[in-house]
């Protein structure tokens, strides 16, 4: 059975959230906003479900190698441990710059720059179909004869060490900044200023920057986010967006090259007809404003109960995913996914979020017969239909006024 280190690993990552942000609280530095945390974290639930129905289909591909065309019997050994840690780094290296320099794999990994704030909930906020493709970049370790349990294992690992390299309280960490990932290489990757954009785009190891040209020093400010900020804290919208601008462009364009280009061609290529190439714009300092909504306190509220609603079944469906039929798997999945829609909904001030959130309530009851078909325990059902009750009647008294908040 494999482990899925990533979902154990989830209360830790809360942890480690709760103890950056009370920290910056404490030295009232502003690096938090509860709508860009929400938006972020939204993003990083749905990833994982989308992850979850994938997960099997993905790595057929990695097994299939592994198991008929293998080059090596290789065993398991210490230096097999290390010789696959330095090259699941490397190939993540070279996935994580494609994804930087084709139109259409930015597409999917652009949802993890959106954000304008830098603080360890950043490191969540995943693109829900970049898994589709990134495991492609690793199949040469299947064909060299890489176990695919070792494999997962540490490619799990890689991933859970970017995570605490998404802050912006530690500055630098002296002669480990020539060697790792550090969080100072990592605020430059995440940077909007021409001098940033696809730069040190390491995983564990920064060497493969400095090796291939790509290695960036932080210097002046970084500001965080994309060059066209999205503006919105709709997590459907936010893996899309791009997508639309790239069908868009293509179907504008005159010639079929140029169709093609649009989607293998590096962010900011246009056909000559359509300007050519256009180059990220300096940062304004003077006029800089990040994207921000406001709310009351109650619409606030309700935003934090909806993202809880959201995160509780996410976390729940994430260890018993394989304990649950399909249909309730994706049953309870769209309903996750519809509350965090609402929510971004609710934050932004949308007219269909009333609509929404009717749907979602239907939806809720659905979800909760399912359940109970499956013999849960009452007890536990009761509660969750408590609590959808109880959300149903705040609802009711926010549903006219939140376009005012």
């Amino acid at each position: 059975m494999k482990t899925n280190y990533i979902a154990l690993s989830v209360p830790i990552f809360f942890i480690l959230i709760g103890i950056e942000l009370a920290y910056t609280f404490y030295k009232k530095l502003k690096y938090y906003r509860l709508n860009d945390s929400i938006a972020n974290l939204s993003q990083g639930i749905g990833s994982q479900l989308v992850g979850l129905f994938m997960k099997s289909v993905l790595f057929v591909g990695y097994m299939y190698i592994f198991e008929h065309w293998r080059l090596f019997e290789i065993s398991n050994t210490i230096w097999t441990w290390i010789i696959l840690f330095i090259g699941v780094d490397f190939f993540y290296y070279w996935f994580h710059r494609m994804s930087h320099q084709v139109n259409a794999l930015w597409a999917a990994h652009i949802v993890h720059h959106q954000s304008e704030e830098y603080n360890l909930t950043v490191a969540l906020r995943q693109s829900w179909f970049q898994g589709w493709f990134s495991w492609v970049f690793y199949l040469p370790l299947a064909l060299i004869g890489f176990d695919p349990i070792i494999f997962l294992t540490l490619s799990s690992f890689n991933t859970l060490y970017q995570f605490w390299i998404h802050t912006r309280t530690i500055k630098s960490m002296g002669v480990l900044e020539y060697i790792l990932n550090t969080p100072s290489h990592h605020r430059v990757h995440h940077g909007s200023n021409p001098k940033y954009i696809d730069k040190n785009h390491a995983g564990t190891l920064i060497i493969w920057d400095r090796l291939f040209g790509t290695f960036q020093k932080e210097e002046e400010e970084v500001y965080y986010g994309i060059t066209k900020p999205l503006a919105s804290w709709n997590p459907v919208w936010a893996n899309l967006h791009y997508w639309k601008d790239l069908i868009e462009t293509a179907k504008k364009s005159d010639k079929i090259s140029n169709k093609i280009s649009v989607f293998v061609k590096p962010p900011g290529w246009f056909p000559e007809k359509l300007g050519g190439f256009q180059f990220a714009p300096e940062i304004d300092v003077v006029n800089y404003k990040k994207f921000h909504t406001e709310t009351t306190i109650k619409v606030m509220i309700y935003a934090v109960l909806l993202f809880l609603v959201a995160l509780s079944l996410g976390s729940y469906q994430l260890f018993f995913f394989d304990k649950l039929n399909l249909a309730t798997n994706i049953l309870i999945a769209s309903f996750t996914i519809l509350s965090m829609l609402t929510c971004g909904a609710l934050l932004e001030k949308k007219r269909w979020f009333v609509g929404a959130e009717y749907l979602r309530y239907l939806l809720g009851l659905l979800t909760i017969y399912f359940l109970y078909r499956l013999d849960f325990k009452i007890e536990s059902l009761l509660g969750v239909l408590a609590i959808h009750i109880a959300m149903a009647i705040y609802f009711f008294f926010i549903k006219y006024k939140y376009r005012n908040a």
